[in-house]
């Protein structure tokens, strides 16, 4: 979608929107971080910290998924426009989020600790974009996605048993 689309969309001149944003990348920036912001609120209004970590955390995917797929525009919007480290950097707030219900999960012996913390983490946010993509493509049914990201995710960040 071209800026002019977009400031015709949002009932202003493409003079005004160019004052606000000069590019194209400022845009989407902003329209990420914004969203990243709501997804913030959102998944804060979930009480992550409450009950069990595994519960939490099948509250956190679905919840997650749930804010993703209102949002999914913005996948093909940032594509090739905010490189992927920027998009990983609007996220750091909600992985703040994922990273404190792993820890919590480990601590209860739920969620694995022989994988670093931080790959764990990646995993649930390559995982929940995977699933939107897939979505998107029409490879998955968009209502049977929040069962099946939870299932997977489940799986592989789960303890492995110690028999």
């Amino acid at each position: 979608m071209s800026l002019t689309a977009v400031a015709s969309a949002a009932g202003v001149s493409r003079v005004t929107l160019y004052a606000h944003f000069p590019s194209r990348e400022a845009l989407v920036d902003a329209v990420l971080d914004h969203s990243v912001g709501e997804a913030d609120a959102a998944l804060q209004a979930q009480g992550l910290d409450e009950g069990p970590a595994d519960e939490a955390f099948s509250r956190l995917v679905r919840s997650g998924w749930r804010i993703l797929e209102r949002h999914a525009f913005l996948l093909a919007a940032s594509e090739g426009v905010i490189t992927p480290a920027r998009r990983r950097a609007h996220h750091e707030r909600v992985l703040a989020r994922v990273e404190r219900v792993l820890v919590r999960g480990q601590a209860e012996g739920v969620f694995r600790t022989d994988l670093p913390l931080a790959w764990l983490v990646t995993t649930f946010y390559s995982l929940l974009h995977a699933a939107g993509a897939e979505a998107d493509a029409r490879h998955l049914k968009v209502k049977e996605v929040p069962d099946i990201l939870d299932r997977t995710l489940s799986a592989v960040l789960r303890a492995p048993d110690p028999s």
